[in-house]
């Protein structure tokens, strides 16, 4: 049964609660949780459907930073993952702002907690036992501030392991690639006109959202050409924004973006696999497929600038060691290779939203605005017209204060 709004509230509140627990054994054991289970392998997919006060049932290892804030979004009561969320390869930053964000995230429960039964009620304790009904399912083990800077401590050793392993698998992308994306591969027939037009890059990053927002100044100016990489294109609508390019493997992109009529780019394998074809094809919308090495951002990019595009803006994309851990990548080749040939083109402006944030707050606007009509009025005070300008108020003032006084 779907929850009320005011039940969620509760649950999420009760959330905040349960990660202090552990401070007190005797209080844990009268403290648990419940909600309707959602639950699915890939963490991008389950949160297009969870709610709040539902219990998110992952498989994730080393919870990257977009999946945690899209989790803390969707405000589930807490978060299962049958994985560990911090494997030791690398501090990954998910964990933390679940934690932070007073979402409960129980680690390690094994392979049979992705077995529950899609909207079957769970019960979690706050010893970070799962049970359904009356049955226990799995046992996990509750991340907590402490727990976590501990397990951050130990990843950071093992960064030195994956950053020799990420840059010698980038190095052998280096001599597969290059002339495919220095010299060109063929470029998809597309009909979006590019030429003497500013593209815009929209990536599902870290707060591209946000990054989104703070260019509206510039969007409304130059009006340039959008481009959405799968997840991207949704953000791109959702700011009210005219979507006119999807790219991507269609894995993340909802169905709306796709229906949008926006040209849509299927990336496909080197070896012409497209697993974002079929999607696309059920949809019954028109589509192009483009066989490239690399990501689907580094095919955005190589399109735009193929086609003519004078300035191309990034938001979202991804660039340091970090990211591409997170994302899953053992290289960044293709990106290094694609920045490379776009050159003086592109404009990173990832974080572009935190460059400057207006401090002023509204009673600071109030008191200005108090501030400047003082100002005048003195300023009239001293002038002959101005004063008759006050007396012509007093009296217009005086015959509504006689006005009423003869109501009663």
């Amino acid at each position: 049964m779907r929850l009320s709004c005011f039940q969620a509230f509760l649950w999420h509140d009760r959330a905040v609660v349960f990660g202090k627990l552990k401070k007190k054994e005797s209080r844990a054991s009268s403290e648990t949780l419940t909600g309707s289970a959602r639950v699915d392998a890939r963490t991008k997919n389950l949160t297009k459907r969870l709610r709040p006060g539902e219990v998110a049932v992952i498989d994730h290892e080393d919870i990257d930073r977009v999946s945690a804030e899209a989790l803390v979004e969707c405000a589930p009561v807490a978060v299962l993952n049958a994985a560990k969320s911090t494997s030791g390869r690398y501090p990954n930053l998910g964990p933390e702002i679940l934690i932070n964000a007073g979402v409960p995230l129980i680690d390690d429960l094994g392979s049979s907690i992705m077995d529950v039964e899609e909207g079957s009620e769970l019960r979690v304790d706050a010893d970070g036992s799962v049970y359904s009904g009356d049955q226990l399912i799995s046992q996990g083990v509750v991340q907590t501030p402490e727990s976590n800077a501990r397990n951050m401590e130990a990843a950071k050793a093992g960064i030195t392991t994956q950053l020799k392993a990420f840059a010698t698998n980038t190095m052998q992308y280096v001599e597969k690639e290059q002339d495919l994306i220095l010299d060109g591969v063929g470029m998809p027939d597309i009909s979006t006109d590019f030429h003497h037009r500013h593209a815009l890059v929209v990536v599902r990053g870290y707060q591209y959202k946000e990054d989104l927002k703070a260019l509206s100044h510039y969007i409304r100016e130059y009006r340039p050409i959008t481009i959405g990489v799968d997840g991207g294109a949704d953000a791109i609508l959702e700011a009210g924004l005219k979507l006119d390019m999807i790219v991507g493997d269609m894995d993340s992109v909802s169905d709306r973006a796709l229906r949008s009529g926006a040209e849509i780019v299927v990336h496909a394998y080197r070896d012409g696999t497209a697993p974002g074809k079929k999607r696309v094809e059920d949809l019954g919308v028109e589509h192009v497929v483009f066989p490239v090495t690399g990501t689907s951002e580094d095919v955005a990019m190589m399109i735009a600038n193929a086609r003519g595009a004078d300035l191309i803006v990034a938001v979202g994309t991804h660039s340091t060691l970090i990211e591409y851990l997170d994302k899953g990548r053992k290289g960044m080749a293709s990106t290094f290779l694609t920045r490379l040939q776009v050159g003086s083109k592109l404009i990173d402006a990832k974080g572009v939203s935190q460059l400057y944030r207006s401090r002023i707050s509204n009673w600071q606007l109030i008191a200005l605005i108090l501030a400047g009509a003082l100002t005048i009025g003195v300023a009239m005070a001293m002038t002959s017209a101005g004063q008759v300008t006050f007396d012509l108020i007093r009296v217009w003032f005086s015959d509504i204060v006689h006005w009423f006084r003869n109501l009663f």
